[in-house]
């Protein structure tokens, strides 16, 4: 079973930066494509960053230019800089890996903008 710890969530003020981690459990971290969503109240989780088995990125417009996805296959971990926070990008952030039939999530972490 594949197990996914997200961490590094937390209260910052807006202009701030945050980096949460995502630990994963197994050997064959590095052929998983990594994603990290995020869901507010009311509203329906959305895709935030992803990264490939060969570390190609891509963005939600929302976070373009303020968000970086990066992974260290050594340490199983794949990781979001976050930086320019706004208070819109309050929500619960969860870490994501996909694997043929595998799609298992983590348990999530709170980050929430403001002043």
């Amino acid at each position: 079973q594949v197990q996914l710890v997200e961490s590094g969530g937390g209260l910052v003020q807006p202009g701030g930066s945050l980096r949460l981690s995502c630990a994963a459990s197994g050997s064959i971290f590095r052929l998983y494509a990594m994603g990290w969503y995020r869901q507010a109240p009311g509203k329906q989780r959305e895709l935030v960053a992803g990264i490939t088995s060969g570390g190609s990125t891509n963005y939600d417009d929302s976070v373009k230019g303020r968000f970086t996805i990066s992974r260290d296959n050594a340490k199983n971990t794949v990781y979001l800089q976050m930086n320019s926070l706004k208070p819109e990008d309050t929500a619960v952030y969860y870490c994501n890996a996909k694997y043929g039939l595998l799609n298992r999530w983590g348990q999530g972490t709170q980050v929430t903008v403001s002043s």
